[in-house]
């Protein structure tokens, strides 16, 4: 009876949890500076395979377009193999000048992009496929025939004209991609497609059921406590599979969020009242939410908003120095949260068709990603005037934006979030004061605050 209670669990919970993993791999490959160029190595050796083959069979096809003496194609396709290796390593010294140059002027946090680069992993494709398809090339080059074989030579012609031009391309890109303008906009527009998704989405999470009032957990006696298994960073969880998890008429409390950080052994999950079988929900459990070294954006608001005050913080620092760079970012702080603001978050305890009540009490609402957007911007700002204008003028902005009476009379939740806009006005205030700015812009801030 227990077996066949587990494979029904196993049943419901599996779909999601393949729909995690897939997500998962997707993102990984994404960011990977393997993948692509191993693809393309591979097809480079079939290719040079399948050429080979034809050229053996139909010899002199194609020669009145591509003819060479086997002398000149030997050193023809020796010399773009070594240019293709050579380059490749060029191609790497500047990605890796990339990566360190905008680690340290921006936010280590803001690699990914580059990573993600897809124009920059085909360029590293297109280069070792060259050289490994001018080495094949070379063995089936017969000194002694009259000519050599057309198609091969031919190909490895049009492979080191691409490359040229996905060189060209990729010094254009990598030039650019190091403007802090680009680097804000990327953070922006994925961070804003997480937002559009809002409350439920493909990647935000599919709807559980409807909102309900929580229960006292305390009243429903011990339950089941699922430990993490791993140390790191909640990048995923699905909801569904949560619930999935455990016995109809369950509660199930998600003890952490997505963006937040695991320690292996501290709660995860809790289920009241404890499963018959244990070992499988916990199993279960562990496999809806995905643990990782390092944050994502796959399902992570915060991640963006993150990013973009790591780009202001770095640009207000001494070593830096550079207010315009943090005007720029609160302004698309700005562009990220209006429609955050707006958005209408999931509910925190919610209940299927099966009696199951999923509680999430440490899911972000609105009030919490105001303070996580502008809590250290508004600090490191007051000394600067000309930074704590626009800050100042973004938050009155927001809080029109949020009492605006076309929306309806003022939710709780709008309430919270006016309430957090308000203090994080006063806040900031109250370090310009600190500052000791001059009194016109000490006067001109606080009337900005006061609207």
């Amino acid at each position: 009876m227990g077996d066949s209670a587990g494979s029904e669990l196993e049943h419901r919970v599996a779909p999601h949890v393949r729909r995690l993993r897939s997500r998962a791999l997707r993102d990984r490959l994404a960011e990977s500076l393997l993948f692509i160029p191993g693809l393309m190595l591979a097809a480079s050796v079939a290719l040079a395979m399948v050429l080979g083959h034809i050229d053996a069979h139909h010899v002199g096809l194609l020669s009145e377009w591509v003819t060479f003496t086997p002398d000149v194609a030997v050193t023809l396709l020796g010399i773009i193999a070594g240019a293709m290796i050579t380059t490749a390593g060029v191609v790497f010294s500047l990605l890796v000048v990339s990566l360190q140059l905008a680690s340290g002027q921006f936010s280590p946090r803001v690699l990914r992009g580059f990573w993600r680069d897809r124009p920059g992993q085909v360029l590293v494709g297109l280069l070792l496929s060259t050289f490994a398809f001018c080495v094949l090339a070379l063995a089936r080059v017969d000194t002694s025939a009259t000519v050599a074989p057309t198609l091969t030579v031919g190909c490895a012609l049009l492979l080191t004209l691409a490359s040229v031009l996905a060189i060209v391309v990729y010094l254009d890109r990598i030039s650019r991609q190091q403007y802090v303008g680009r680097i804000m906009e990327r953070v922006a527009r994925e961070t804003t497609s997480l937002i559009a998704e809002l409350p439920y989405g493909p990647r935000i999470g599919v709807k559980v059921g409807e909102p309900v009032e929580p229960p006292d957990v305390a009243a429903l006696g011990p339950g089941l406590a699922v430990p993490a298994v791993h140390d790191g960073w909640v990048q995923q969880l699905s909801r569904r599979a949560l619930v999935a998890a455990a016995p109809p008429g369950s509660v199930v409390r998600l003890d952490t969020r997505v963006g937040a950080y695991l320690v292996a052994g501290t709660p995860m999950v809790t289920i009241w009242p404890a499963p018959a079988d244990p070992a499988t929900s916990a199993r279960l459990v562990c496999d809806a939410v995905i643990v990782g070294v390092a944050r994502t954006m796959q399902q992570d608001i915060d991640f963006g908003l993150r990013q973009l005050s790591d780009i202001g913080l770095r640009a207000l620092s001494a070593a830096v120095n550079d207010p315009t760079t943090a005007i720029e970012v609160i302004l698309r702080m700005a562009s990220v949260l209006r429609p955050l603001m707006l958005a209408e978050t999931p509910a925190r305890a919610v209940r299927d068709g099966q009696g199951r009540t999923l509680l999430t009490p440490h899911e972000l609402g609105h009030a919490d990603y105001v303070e996580h957007a502008f809590h250290q911007l508004r600090t490191y700002a007051a000394p600067h005037p000309s930074v704590v204008v626009p800050l100042v003028r973004s938050m009155r902005m927001l809080r029109t934006a949020c009492t605006d009476p076309a929306r309806g009379p003022l939710t709780p939740d709008r309430a919270a979030t006016v309430a957090a806009l308000d203090q994080q006005l006063a806040l900031t205030v109250a370090a310009v004061r600190r500052a000791g700015p001059l009194p016109e812009e000490l006067a001109a801030i606080e009337a900005i605050a006061a609207g």
